[in-house]
């Protein structure tokens, strides 16, 4: 079986890659030549643990293949995936030119049944915008040909995106006939023999099982936002609030964890997104508005903490930052915490100095040379005045903490993922201030 992946994006290359680790025969498009000559190489261009191994393989053994042409990827192709961005218009929809495009140029150029599968993050209604977009090239050229469109939410996360994928929780599959469902029931087929399972259902059904499983996870961490804030005005331990709301059953313990506000290329886009499409549809998502609220007040949270600690004194102080990337296990800065953080510090006359395991490079892309990058945890806190924890990288966990408090000026931490234990801090003569904690 033969499929066809336009975009080798993050969502796209790992799909292609993942699907050709199974023996399916993938080719991927992209209007990048650069990037196209760099992946017949074997080099990727994005960071994901256990992706550039199998892509090796799979190249070496002639399963996956990249072009620039999209006439050459679909011949003989019985599946095309669209996995093109839809970054967020100003008004905060999903921009639909490039899904929209693909679909276009495939109704240009097939001449056989084929099923179009979009897998970008799209609104409910954009399967039929693709069906329309075919039909109509089909319609210039006078050609007859049958076709299926299907959506494929991908959810993958950043940092086990290949895990994910080759172990699902679940797939889902939104399709509108028999064909198209025996299409994707045997793609899928080698990725559920453990019993991982198939959830078919009509297209906008899975349209929307995308963002509101996004949203979902966002209001949860949003939520536990809030409940540690109060937590410290009250006197409360968030730790122990969230161990006692996660042994519920009802609610589980997954994404209760406080901590400086979410980030990356799918919860601030998908939420802005689902509350845009109900804005078109005459109705308001309040508790996704809260939800939006809290995150870009936490993002902020740990300049507020060096505020109420050093009151009109922080001008001219130096900060050192472990963690740059909005998670660890990526190098993707979309919508980080650390941006936000670093602006308001560089703002009010301070100075930055930051280590990211994987990070670096796309930090340097994005603000310059505006801070100081650093080539290890230890050579960041040389000189600094305080410490600010940003991304829980591994890397950080278990310090050489004597050497750290000796090249503070002030043996002060800010913890924005509640990673360490402030007692085991206090003990090695640090002052600690956590996201909830007493």
């Amino acid at each position: 079986m033969k499929i066809t992946i336009v975009g080798t994006g993050y969502v796209g290359l790992v799909t292609g890659t993942c699907f050709a680790e199974m023996g399916t025969d993938v080719c991927c498009v992209d209007v990048d030549e650069k990037k196209v000559d760099l992946l017949r190489k074997g080099v990727s261009p994005i960071y994901e643990p256990g992706l550039d191994e199998m892509l090796k393989r799979n190249i070496q053994k002639g399963r996956i293949t990249f072009t620039n042409s999209l006439k050459e990827g679909l011949e003989g192709s019985e599946v095309v995936f669209t996995a093109v961005g839809t970054p967020p218009d100003e008004d905060g929809s999903a921009d639909l030119k490039y899904v929209l495009g693909v679909a276009r140029e495939v109704g240009q150029l097939m001449d056989s049944y084929l099923l179009v599968v979009t897998k970008s993050t799209v609104p409910v209604g954009t399967a039929r915008k693709v069906k329309a977009a075919i039909a109509e090239e089909l319609a210039k050229r006078n050609v007859q040909v049958d076709f299926d469109v299907a959506s494929n939410p991908e959810f993958l996360k950043e940092g086990s995106a290949v895990d994910d994928f080759m172990r699902p929780d679940r797939i889902v599959v939104g399709v509108e006939s028999e064909r198209a469902k025996e299409v994707m029931t045997r793609l899928y087929h080698p990725f559920v023999l453990d019993a991982h399972p198939v959830l078919f259902m009509d297209i906008p059904s899975a349209e929307m099982t995308k963002y509101a499983a996004n949203s979902m996870l966002a209001t949860r961490i949003s939520f536990m936002n809030d409940i540690a804030n109060l937590c410290e005005l009250v006197g409360a331990d968030v730790n122990s609030v969230r161990k006692g709301i996660g042994s519920d059953a009802r609610i589980g313990s997954k994404f209760l964890y406080p901590g400086i506000g979410y980030g990356g290329s799918c919860f601030p886009k998908d939420v802005k997104a689902l509350v845009r499409t109900a804005q078109k549809n005459g109705y308001e998502m309040k508790v996704l508005h809260a939800v939006e609220a809290v995150n870009e007040t936490q993002k902020s949270l740990l300049f507020r903490k060096l505020q109420a600690r050093f009151p009109g004194k922080i001008e001219g102080m130096t900060v050192a930052f472990w963690g740059l990337a909005f998670k660890p296990d990526t190098d993707d800065m979309r919508e980080a915490p650390s941006l936000t953080l670093i602006g308001k510090l560089l703002d009010s006359g301070c100075k930055v100095r930051a280590y990211d395991p994987v990070a670096m490079d796309e930090c340097k892309r994005r603000i310059g040379d505006s801070i100081t990058y650093c080539e290890d945890i230890y050579q960041t806190v040389e000189g600094a005045d305080v410490l600010f924890l940003v991304t829980e990288w591994s890397a950080f966990r278990t310090p050489d903490w004597e050497k750290v408090r000796k090249s503070l000026k002030h043996p002060v931490l800010f913890d924005g993922r509640n990673c360490y234990d402030k007692a085991e801090l206090e003990k090695a003569g640090f002052e600690y201030h956590g996201v909830g904690i007493l």
